[in-house]
């Protein structure tokens, strides 16, 4: 059953892709273009299909996955047998080639059901993305075709323990000898750090520290069981905590000059492009996570009875379920927006940390609102408020802090208003 309407949610994106495509207005039509792309978004097939694969699959099994810490294998198999996990790669490397508006939904609709979930599926998108966007076609058919062959998962290895936002700052080197390159450093807070089949990694292949970023590193695919590859061990996190992440050490890593992504020299380059296509998938992921937020507290609160009466039918709660709701609908929309920008072609990065800042942000006062509505019951393990709470956290810090997003968004801003005299 699930199959066929897969099958048929793939035929009415192909009919979406289609008509975009007629759609393709002059710039003062493009806002019709976006309302007809979210009018469609909405299909029973694409609804049908991510909303029952979430209830079916997914909130059974949530609370079981957060306590036990154990990587959720099982889903990620199911979904990889629905096409969720590669559904970004392109169509003539066994993908779905699937726009970013619709992946967007996927992403929204798996973290409503548990965001920790939804980051260990959709970490693939992160470390494939530089290649789709990037790499030569013998990279292309080397490391993303096992994607869609298997249910394989991948890591992308940027962050340091010294370099987080600051992504010039890695201090992870290559050294080009003959065909190869050889990598040392260490990489932390890696996301599918364990399971990952391979790696995209960032390294510094110029030594001079006054190298400009866009000259300075060089990015590769990176095969998980090359020699001198050291997993760490799997970190206890807050939230998210069946999302594998590890520290990752490479030592002497011999890794041949045919898997290096973009050209040499440009891997910077190579992992900003990235940053504008996986914030709206965070951004959407965040979203879901506010929209159970909500939905769990108001269910709470139509339940809930004190001097009374339902808890709904004060004030206090009801401008805070309002508060939520507003804030929900704001961040999908934003969200959709962001989305709309990549698939249209138009540089993202500032549409995207928009979406990525307002989704995270507003999904933080949710969670801390889905707390407050259930009470003292909100503290407690037995209901689901505290789990909400800690998984909402990571939002304002993984892909770009809160500030960071503040500093590309300020940063557009006045170069826009610089060249054009206007917003």
């Amino acid at each position: 059953m699930i199959e066929t309407i897969f099958r048929n949610a793939v035929t009415g994106y192909l009919e979406k892709r289609l008509l975009l495509a007629l759609l393709d207005f002059s710039r003062h039509q493009r806002a019709a273009r976006g309302l007809i792309a979210i009018f469609l978004l909405n299909s029973a097939n694409f609804e049908i299909l991510f909303e029952k694969f979430t209830a079916d699959e997914i909130i059974p099994v949530a609370a079981k996955y957060d306590k036990s810490m154990e990587y959720p294998w099982d889903i990620v198999k199911k979904a990889h047998q629905l096409g969720y996990v590669t559904a970004a790669i392109p169509e003539e490397y066994g993908g779905l080639g699937l726009d970013m508006v619709s992946t967007v939904l996927i992403s929204e609709e798996i973290a409503y059901g548990c965001s920790g979930i939804g980051t260990a599926l959709l970490a693939n998108d992160l470390a494939m993305t530089p290649l789709i966007l990037c790499a030569n076609d013998d990279v292309k058919k080397r490391f993303l075709s096992r994607m869609c062959e298997e249910p394989l998962v991948a890591a992308y290895g940027v962050t340091e323990p010294g370099a987080g936002s600051d992504v010039a700052g890695i201090k992870t080197k290559c050294e080009k000898k003959g065909d190869e390159y050889i990598i040392n450093g260490s990489k932390m807070w890696i996301t599918n750090g364990g399971p990952a089949n391979w790696y995209f990694v960032l390294a510094r292949s110029d030594p001079d520290p006054k190298a400009p970023s866009g000259k300075a590193f060089t990015a590769f695919a990176v095969e998980g069981d090359t020699p001198g590859i050291t997993r760490g061990k799997k970190e206890i996190n807050m939230g998210q905590r069946c999302s594998d992440t590890r520290g990752i050490t490479f030592e002497d890593v011999r890794v041949s000059a045919k898997n290096v992504v973009g050209a040499p020299g440009e891997g910077f380059k190579v992992a900003m492009k990235t940053f504008d296509k996986t914030r709206p998938l965070v951004a959407a992921l965040a979203t879901g996570l506010s929209f159970r937020c909500l939905d769990t507290a108001t269910s709470y609160s139509l339940e809930r009875k004190a001097f009374g009466t339902h808890i709904a039918n004060f004030q206090g709660v009801s401008f805070i379920l309002a508060e939520m709701a507003i804030n929900a609908e704001l961040a999908r929309m934003m969200t959709y927006k962001s989305a709309l920008e990549v698939d249209i072609g138009r540089p993202g990065s500032y549409y995207a940390s928009i979406a990525k800042l307002f989704a995270s942000d507003s999904v933080n006062a949710a969670a801390t609102n889905c707390v407050q509505v259930f009470g003292g019951a909100g503290f407690n393990t037995e209901y689901p408020g505290e789990k909400l709470m800690r998984d909402a956290k990571i939002f304002q810090i993984y892909e770009g802090t809160s500030q960071i997003q503040r500093m590309v968004i300020a940063r557009q801003l006045l170069a826009r208003v610089k060249q054009n005299g206007y917003y």
